[in-house]
C-alpha cells in the first residue's frame, strides 16, 4: 500500500527525513512536494490530527524542519521552504482521508485509463478494503487507492460550512480579531 504523500524518489526521501519530527511535535505530514527550477521550492503541508492545525502550529513545524534539514542537509543548494495548512480543498493523500471526508465532492485521478478515462469527480463514499468509494454520474464505483495519483476536495459551500462548524467548535472566536477596514481600498477603487 502506497500513499499520495510523497510521490517522487526526492520527495519520499525527505517525507522519511522530516516525517518523525512532524509527528513528534504532534502532527501529521499530509503532502510533501520538491519543486525544481530556478529557485527550488520545498512544500510540506502537515495538520492536526483534529484538522486545526494554525499559522503559529506552520510556523513551529518550519522551524524544526529547516533545523533538521540543515544538519541532514539532503537537497543541495539553495532552495525555499513553504509550511502550510492543507486548506478547506485540501489534497487526500491518505486512505484514512477518504473515510474522514466521505460525503464531499472530489476530484480523483488515476495513473491508469479505466473505461476510457483517468479523471472521475463525484461524491466520496469512504472506502471499502482498499476501494476508494466514489458516486459518479454513472453509479458508484471503487478505485483501487494504488491505482490513484491524485485526489483533492472540491470547494463547495458544504465544505466550507463543516470547516466553519469545526473550528467555532475548536474554540476559534473571530471576535478576537481586528474587523478588515475596507474604506481605504473602496476609495482607491473610485479614483
Amino acid at each position: 500500500m502506497t500513499d499520495l504523500i510523497a510521490k517522487s524518489t526526492m520527495d519520499r526521501r525527505l517525507a522519511s527525513i522530516v516525517s518523525p519530527t512532524i509527528e513528534s511535535m504532534g502532527y501529521e505530514l499530509v503532502r510533501l512536494r520538491f519543486m525544481g527550477g530556478r529557485r527550488p521550492i520545498l512544500q510540506i503541508m502537515a495538520d492536526t490530527p483534529e484538522n486545526t492545525i494554525e499559522v503559529d502550529d506552520c510556523a513551529k513545524i518550519s522551524r524544526a524542519v529547516s533545523a533538521l534539514l540543515d544538519v541532514e542537509d539532503p537537497i543541495e543548494g539553495e532552495y525555499s521552504l513553504e509550511v502550510s495548512s492543507p486548506g478547506i480543498d485540501r489534497p487526500l493523500t491518505r486512505l484514512k482521508d477518504f473515510e474522514t471526508y466521505a460525503g464531499h465532492d472530489v476530484k480523483l485521478t488515476t495513473a491508469e485509463l479505466i473505461s476510457g478515462r483517468k479523471n472521475f469527480r463525484g461524491i466520496l463514499r469512504g472506502v471499502e478494503e482498499n476501494e476508494v468509494l466514489v458516486d459518479i454520474e454513472e453509479g458508484t464505483i471503487g478505485l483501487p487507492f494504488d491505482w490513484l495519483t491524485d485526489a483533492k476536495l472540491v470547494l463547495t459551500d458544504a465544505l466550507i460550512a463543516e470547516s466553519l462548524k469545526a473550528k467555532k467548535d475548536a474554540g476559534f472566536d473571530p471576535a478576537q480579531f481586528d474587523e478588515i477596514d475596507e474604506t481605504e481600498d473602496s476609495e482607491e477603487d473610485e479614483k
